[in-house]
């Protein structure tokens, strides 16, 4: 960046391009309205062509771009890989919860948690980096989870993919430092989407979280500091946003 860092623009995206997966729903759809809220031109991708257009409209500016795919598929992250223009950050929001004790648990669940939580990911970012399509200085942001941190009972397969998230993070931080890109997951607590809505919420969990379940404009105001000016001394980190809930 050349422009000099004020208050005013420090939070600021203007004319940063951001790719965010996983934006027709949740907490994708959230980081998608406060980036496009704080100046930047989003490439939207999902699965969901309906919703992402429907997203489109709704946000502030006009540079704003569908890309619908389904990540686990070769062929669409090729394609993706291939439309994006240079990027100044992206926010990997796809995922899925996958619930299931480890005693009734099946290879292929495992393998679908991880196609989508892990995988998809991580390997969207190698193609992107081997295609030179982040700028120097961008900020790759991925979603991981306190579950990574403090797993409950029945989501084994779930924590372990958004451990694994935060385990390669680290070093690819490392890796990519020489270009000044930086590298950080978010670990968000239980937040209120349609999710945590239709499954329903104990009130004892409610309890737990000293702050009160987490909005998505929590998750959407944290991602903007992530790909901002203001972190920029910042990378190799796994931020808990998750309200003070004890991780025991």
């Amino acid at each position: 960046m050349t422009h000099e860092i004020t208050c005013e623009n420090l939070f600021r995206l203007d004319g940063m391009n951001i790719l965010i997966t996983g934006a027709s729903s949740g907490l994708g759809w959230a980081c998608a309205i406060a980036c496009a809220n704080a100046g930047a031109s989003l490439i939207l991708s999902g699965r969901n062509i309906e919703r992402l257009n429907k997203l489109q409209k709704l946000l502030k500016g006009e540079n704003h771009i569908v890309a619908a795919a389904d990540l686990t598929l070769e062929e669409d992250l090729k394609r993706l890989v291939d439309e994006c223009p240079k990027l100044h950050g992206i926010i990997h929001s796809a995922g899925i919860q996958g619930v299931a004790p480890i005693r009734l648990i099946q290879k292929s669940f495992i393998q679908s948690v991880f196609d989508t939580n892990f995988f998809s990911p991580i390997l969207l970012t190698q193609r992107l980096l081997l295609k030179r399509r982040f700028k120097s200085e961008a900020s790759i942001l991925f979603i991981s989870s306190i579950a990574a941190k403090a797993g409950k009972v029945g989501v084994g397969a779930y924590s372990g993919s958004k451990a694994a998230i935060i385990g390669t993070m680290k070093p690819l931080a490392l890796e990519v430092a020489k270009h000044g890109i930086r590298v950080n997951a978010l670990c968000p607590g239980i937040v209120d989407t349609p999710i945590f809505q239709n499954v329903g919420i104990d009130d004892a969990v409610k309890a737990s979280y000293p702050l009160g379940l987490g909005m998505p404009d929590d998750i959407g105001y944290a991602s903007v500091f992530f790909l901002s000016e203001a972190s920029k001394y910042i990378t190799g980190t796994a931020f808990s946003i998750d309200g003070g809930v004890p991780m025991v």
